[in-house]
């Protein structure tokens, strides 16, 4: 078969969406490696893959797994001990992080040693605010 038409493939698979699915995911398999299953003939990969539907010889459920696969969206990450920790206020992830005018936070004060209204302040004065919302 010297060039292959959609007519080729409607017999296997009667929805052309589908079709245009499965042919360009085998298509990204084989620019990805896999082995072809019939002679290239100096046609591309989207030709190949729809030869080798119109020929069955690959799986379509095997490519319809892969289809599946790669849509799927990879779940988030669980947030390792070191974000974690960040989390929790302290003198170091507070002054280490901000820089704190002489106002919201003197020379030395440790976050015990300011009121939550110093601290807030301080936040504010980071973040460009002016004040409580």
């Amino acid at each position: 078969m010297a060039r292959v038409t959609v007519e080729d493939c409607i017999l296997k698979i009667p929805n052309r969406f589908e079709l245009v699915l499965l042919a360009a995911q085998r298509a990204r398999n084989i620019s990805r490696g896999e082995e072809l299953t019939l002679d290239r003939d100096n046609d591309k990969n989207p030709v190949v893959a729809l030869r080798e539907i119109a020929d069955e010889t690959v799986s379509l459920d095997g490519l319809e797994q892969d289809l599946i696969k790669s849509l799927l969206r990879a779940p988030e990450p669980e947030p390792v001990e070191e974000e974690v920790i960040d989390l929790i206020a302290t003198d170091e992830n507070i002054f280490g992080v901000m820089d704190v005018s002489d106002d919201a936070a003197p020379e030395g004060a440790g976050l015990e040693d300011l009121s939550p209204d110093d601290i807030e302040a301080a936040i504010a004065a980071e973040l460009g605010g002016g004040g409580r919302r």
